[in-house]
């Protein structure tokens, strides 16, 4: 097996246009690809894929120790953490800073975790080489 590149990440959500709310008005990320049952989002590298969760099945996804985490790397995360509130979405875990940045956790609306965090090295747009800065706990 030869994995190029994360093509990209899929959640099955309850409501999906509730889901496109919160990822493309509230966090902003465009709309690559829509259909009926099936949305990318987002513009290079990895996509968010949201898809119609099964009506039967039990979700889970929202717990720190075997859960999903969907990590965004941002400039600021007061202010992202600020524009967020405002809009109404649910701080999971307030700012904590950490040696390798700046890391918040807030809800979408199916309780998936999202982490947001603010690299303190130069380089903004590098991520770090292992997963503390987006650990939760």
């Amino acid at each position: 097996m030869n994995v190029k590149k994360v093509g990209n990440v899929i959640l099955a959500v309850k409501d999906i246009d509730k889901s496109i709310e919160f990822y493309h008005e509230k966090i902003g990320l465009p709309i690559k690809n829509q259909r009926r049952s099936w949305v990318d989002l987002g513009t290079s590298g990895a996509l968010l894929s949201l898809h119609p969760a099964s009506l039967t099945a039990q979700h889970i996804g929202s717990s720190i120790e075997n859960g999903i985490t969907i990590g965004f790397l941002v400039g600021d995360v007061k202010s992202a953490v600020e524009e967020l509130k405002s809009k109404g979405v649910k701080i999971y875990r307030d700012i904590v800073d950490r040696e390798s940045g700046k890391n918040a956790i807030v809800l979408d609306p199916d309780e998936y975790l999202v982490s947001l965090f603010e690299p303190n090295f130069e380089d903004k747009a590098q991520q770090t080489g292992g997963y503390q800065g987006f650990t939760p706990a």
